[in-house]
């Protein structure tokens, strides 16, 4: 297995990805389009979820392809970034068909910024639909990672009181020329490194030092495993909250979606620690868009699901590393803080 062309969720074929974020804010949007037929589900995992039209990606509902996947910032505020979206699309004249009409479908998912140092006084209406807007409108093949988009204001558990998050993406190729990729919001209550350490949680699973290339870190003291976690004694639900995607070129069914977007969370797992608490949102959603049109084998489809766990590892760990610092931030970036460019 190795990474695709670009190293990006759009080494899929059909997917687009659009960012759109405001530096005084610190907060953002990022707009996954689809522009082939799919198959779409999501799970939850965390405690504290905020999300738009998930039901409807249940395997037992009606509706099987979406127009677009949104990622936001702004806690509940922002789930007006679907609407942003779902402008931009039916301008573009997509949507689910009801007689003359078109319903762009456009579900997701929000992460907690509120807090970070941006500013959000912005009056009566917040800008979130605006956000969304631009950044479907701006939706491409090519992308950045790190203080962008849904990333642009995220915090992360960490050495002192956190580090800054970011936007992930990762892809995969596998040996059977099935694509997955990821995409991430890492926004999370635990922290991306080992213990005092510099060193990713989700090394085991890098390639070509897509995040510094340092390798496996030492067995931390006993006195450096305390859980590096974010704002430790100011807790409340909903402070948190790593979002994503998990995508793929394969033809599965909304059943089978379900379970890439379940087995996608071990990737969570296993690159924050903690994660999947009472106090984060952890929500993964799933694409399949069916241009490879081979039916798997159930050998192949357990191949498919270690690959997105590996794939959303690689994701968050390339977030958090590609972070940038800005003015008025909470916390520093994992470049910063450790000395390493």
């Amino acid at each position: 297995m190795k990474p695709g062309t670009r190293n990006l969720i759009t080494d899929i074929d059909g997917l687009r990805v659009g960012n759109s974020h405001c530096e005084a804010l610190k907060s953002g949007v990022t707009a996954l389009i689809c522009d082939v037929d799919n198959v779409a589900s999501v799970h939850v995992a965390g405690g504290a979820p905020g999300s738009r039209e998930t039901d409807l990606l249940q395997p037992e509902n009606t509706v099987q392809s979406v127009d677009a996947l949104v990622l936001s910032g702004g806690s509940a505020f922002g789930l007006d970034a679907s609407t942003g979206v779902q402008s931009a699309l039916r301008e573009a004249g997509k949507g689910f068909a009801i007689g003359d009409q078109r319903v762009p479908i456009c579900p997701g998912a929000i992460l907690f910024d509120l807090i970070n140092g941006g500013d959000k006084q912005w009056g009566l209406h917040p800008p979130y639909r605006d956000l969304g807007y631009t950044a479907a409108s701006a939706a491409t093949g090519e992308f950045d990672l790190g203080s962008t988009g849904a990333g642009a204001g995220a915090l992360i558990g960490g050495e002192g009181l956190g580090l800054k998050g970011g936007l992930g993406s990762a892809s995969t190729v596998l040996e059977n020329g099935i694509t997955i990729g990821a995409l991430v919001a890492v926004n999370a209550l635990g922290a991306a490194t080992v213990g005092l350490q510099p060193n990713f949680w989700a090394a085991p699973f890098e390639h070509d030092e897509e995040f510094g290339g340092l390798g496996i870190a030492a067995v931390p003291s006993v006195e450096s495993r305390q859980m590096r976690i974010k704002f430790r004694d100011k807790q409340s639900p909903g402070t948190n909250t790593t979002i994503g995607i998990i995508a793929t070129d394969a033809a599965l069914t909304k059943g089978q979606a379900k379970r890439l977007a379940i087995a996608a969370h071990d990737g969570f797992a296993r690159a924050l620690w903690p994660a999947h608490t009472p106090l984060d949102g952890d929500l993964i959603f799933s694409i399949a868009t069916g241009t490879k049109k081979t039916v798997l084998t159930m050998d192949e489809q357990i191949d498919l699901a270690g690959a997105a766990a590996s794939t959303m590892s690689r994701a968050i760990a390339r977030g958090v590393y590609c972070a940038t610092d800005q003015k008025n931030d909470l916390f520093p970036s994992w470049a910063n803080y450790f000395g390493i460019n």
